[in-house]
């Protein structure tokens, strides 16, 4: 390979490397800043549209058992024909239509085809129902549960937001240190070049300097790849359309903060919505522990008979007091108590349980921050270090004192140190989201 065609390569290399980053620009469709994104995902995120609906569903729930106070009425018409003499007669009777005539044996015996029209509107008002008001209690509770899940919800896209929106700055941050390497990396390609066609340098130092090159090429194609898997993820969670590029504030990339102070609150959405699926459970046993009471309803029925189709001429009531009592049913009732007291206690311990797990997490997270900020101060002095390293290293390449696996040894030293510091800010400020995630209140 003659130095013609390594410089045509480069060439290539260099017209790609600004093509495709003219298209990338050419493709961002607009800034997004992490309040906009917390904001839309708040309005149309699915998983909040869904908590929401579980929460109407839960209200709706609840207003059904409002038929413990209201009457239930019910209205059916009913059109017979029969020549049964016990029926044919018992027709006439609820039509009030009897004549002497009736009583005529052969009539009676062998009546003609007799046909009724009947109409009932019967009614049910529920007066005493123990098991009942229990029973609307626990369902009003229930809804309470479905309340703090639509928090827990919310602060959970909330968090996921911002660890999307975290990611995404750093591929814009890792795709700049990819950049600046390979534009580094291109201009010591071509002094390595120019070199050789001087006969100062060896034709494969040319080569793995273009190999290098080629490398960072790649990596910098991996980067802006990432970008658009992050602003795709974004559009995910705030129900948008995928294929959008969404660009970060340059001012947006530092750090959040420095240290936190927050605990973990026994009043946690999720924490109070089992709590509160604890006492909605109880109360839902109460209910089945008063219900060996007896209940007490008022009944009453108004009936129209008519041998006509439309006709309504006979009218007669019955009206009542109803008191029933399931006074055995097979230990049904003592057996299904058993389980939901087992219940029960399997929720208290699972509240207990999930407690400790995340107090166990937030202790985690912070010695993780304490860590990460360590890691941070390194490797600001890292990549200093390796500034120098690659500044003396590229002065004494130029003057023929270093060869060209040491200069590429001290660049790649370098781009990873860089990596390294962008990544460990990305650690700590993705911490921050989930420490407050942990602690966020219940409202």
């Amino acid at each position: 390979m003659t130095i013609y065609h390594i410089m045509k390569k480069t060439a290539i290399a260099l017209l790609w490397t600004v093509t495709s980053y003219a298209a990338f620009a050419q493709d961002e469709a607009k800034t997004l800043t992490l309040d906009e994104a917390l904001t839309v995902s708040q309005m149309a995120n699915k998983s909040i549209q869904m908590a929401e609906l579980d929460r109407s569903k839960s209200q709706a729930d609840y207003r059904q058992t409002n038929a413990m106070f209201l009457p239930q009425v019910g209205i059916s018409y009913t059109a017979m024909a029969t020549n049964n003499p016990l029926n044919a007669f018992g027709f006439k009777l609820q039509q009030q239509s009897i004549t002497q005539n009736d009583f005529n044996p052969d009539l009676l015996n062998k009546p003609y085809s007799t046909g009724n029209f009947y109409t009932k509107a019967s009614i049910q008002q529920p007066l005493v129902n123990v098991d009942a008001y229990y029973m609307r209690k626990s369902a009003g509770i229930q809804t309470k549960v479905y309340d703090q899940m639509a928090v827990r919800t919310r602060q959970h896209v909330t968090f996921e937001v911002t660890k999307a929106y975290l990611q995404l700055q750093l591929a814009y941050r890792l795709v700049s240190v990819q950049e600046k390497a390979l534009a580094t990396a291109n201009a010591l390609l071509r002094f390595t070049s120019h070199r050789f066609t001087q006969g100062l340098v060896q034709k494969s130092d040319v080569l793995n300097m273009q190999v290098y090159v080629n490398t960072m090429e790649s990596q910098l194609a991996d980067a802006k790849s990432n970008i658009q898997n992050a602003s795709d993820f974004l559009s995910l969670l705030m129900n948008k359309p995928t294929g959008t590029i969404y660009q970060v504030p340059e001012a947006a990339n530092s750090v959040t903060a420095t240290e936190f102070t927050g605990t973990i609150s026994p009043n946690r959405a999720d924490f109070k919505a089992l709590a509160t699926s604890i006492e909605a459970a109880e109360t839902k046993t109460l209910a089945g522990k008063y219900s060996r009471l007896p209940r007490l309803n008022a009944v009453g029925d108004v009936y129209l008979n008519d041998k006509r189709v439309a006709g309504f001429g006979s009218g007669s009531y019955l009206l009542g007091l109803q008191l029933s009592w399931d006074v055995f049913n097979g230990n049904k009732t003592k057996f299904a108590l058993k389980s939901q007291a087992f219940a029960n206690s399997k929720m208290k311990v699972q509240l207990d349980d999930i407690m400790a797990q995340n107090q166990l997490a937030y202790t985690k997270a912070m010695r993780d921050l304490e860590n990460t900020k360590f890691k941070r101060h390194q490797q600001e002095s890292a990549i200093s270090q390796a500034e120098e390293v690659l500044r003396l290293t590229e002065n004494r390449y130029r003057q023929g004192l270093e060869t060209t696996t040491q200069l590429l040894t001290a660049q790649t030293q370098l781009a990873q140190q860089k990596l390294v510091y962008e990544q460990v800010t990305y650690d700590q400020n993705n911490l921050l989201a989930y420490l407050q995630f942990l602690t966020a209140p219940s409202n």
